[in-house]
């Protein structure tokens, strides 16, 4: 990694020889992250995938523009330490960040989460008081003037995601184009807060700290960020969180295992409130409009997976139609707060 290694030179001289390790699997679509040592210093490298389904997911350089922009505001985040707009030092454009010491709370969670109800329940907590902080930051003073576009930003959404579905779809959904598409033109709010959106924002997008009581760490994964409406964010976070005796959603999304003691949809809904005084009269139209959104986005990786040559391609086949399926039960009111 000679280039690798001359560029990190010039940002911080003195550290080679660098090393490089995968973190997670290896796919043609998902970001690439790499635990990078270089001068007795852990940084992440986050490096696009080679198959992008949307315009803005996989673009690193966004990401930084986004997370240099957090730097001043309370939201939780990984500091950035530089961005690499040149392709051909590792073959694709990428930042480095500082690495996040923490845990993502998926499937069986370490201790003291493992054991004891009562601080699993902070999790949900803390994952809404985050997501309230990122909402109540100033996107103009934070220098983020045309990062997005949010005039109009709601009245773009099914049309958009119809769209993008149609530049690959390959076989019938009716879920998404008989049901949620006439449902959620019928049920849109006339207008809705603008603010900074994550656009991805669920368990799988937070870490957290390993100690007791529970405290979010970081938000990550930020290349679906935009200036939009943050109750999206919100109405994803809930779409997607189970509750105990519940079938799991999205082929069991959530994915905590031992899901005793966490927050319910409606305590997390109250306190998301509380944190920032928005009105949650329509949350169930942005849970079901972020399932439509993200079954769009899985069959393009549906329909990606082959041409980006990856091995575990085929496991996409099913989460379109599951997810469409959840969404309109949402709609359907078969599932509430």
């Amino acid at each position: 990694m000679p280039r690798l290694e001359a560029w990190l030179e010039t940002l911080l001289p003195g550290g080679g020889p660098a090393r490089l390790a995968r973190l997670g699997e290896a796919t043609g679509i998902a970001n690439a992250l790499f635990a990078l040592d270089w001068g007795g210093r852990t940084l992440v490298l986050r490096r696009a995938p080679a198959a992008r389904i949307t315009s803005s997911a996989g673009n690193t350089l966004r990401e930084a523009t986004l997370l240099g922009a957090l730097a001043d505001t309370p939201v939780r985040h990984p500091p950035l330490v530089a961005t690499c707009p040149d392709p051909d030092v590792i073959g694709a454009r990428f930042i480095l960040m500082e690495r996040v010491d923490g845990f993502t709370p998926t499937g069986d969670l370490p201790a003291p989460f493992d054991r004891a109800p009562e601080v699993r329940r902070a999790l949900g907590v803390e994952a809404v008081d985050a997501l309230a902080e990122l909402a109540s930051v100033d996107w103009r003073a934070a220098g983020l003037d045309g990062f997005g576009r949010p005039d109009g930003f709601l009245d773009r959404q099914v049309d958009r995601w119809l769209w993008q579905l149609g530049t690959y779809q390959t076989r019938p959904l009716p879920d998404a184009t008989d049901v949620l598409a006439p449902w959620l033109r019928a049920h849109q709010p006339a207008t809705g807060p603008i603010a900074i959106m994550h656009g991805d924002y669920s368990l799988f997008n937070v870490m957290f700290a390993h100690d007791a009581p529970a405290r979010l760490a970081a938000i990550v994964d930020w290349d679906t960020a935009t200036i939009g409406d943050p109750l999206l964010d919100l109405g994803h976070l809930l779409a997607r969180w189970d509750e105990p005796g519940e079938p799991p959603t999205f082929l069991g999304s959530s994915d905590i295992a031992d899901r005793t003691g966490l927050a319910t949809r409606a305590q997390l809904a109250a306190r998301y409130a509380d944190r920032t005084s928005l009105d949650l009269a329509d949350l169930r139209f942005y849970e079901v409009l972020s399932l439509f959104k993200l079954g769009c986005i899985l069959e393009g990786h549906h329909a990606q997976a082959p041409r980006a040559g990856d091995p575990a391609g085929g496991q996409f086949a099913p989460m379109a139609p599951a997810v469409f399926a959840d969404a309109a039960a949402i709609a359907r009111g078969e599932r509430t707060l």
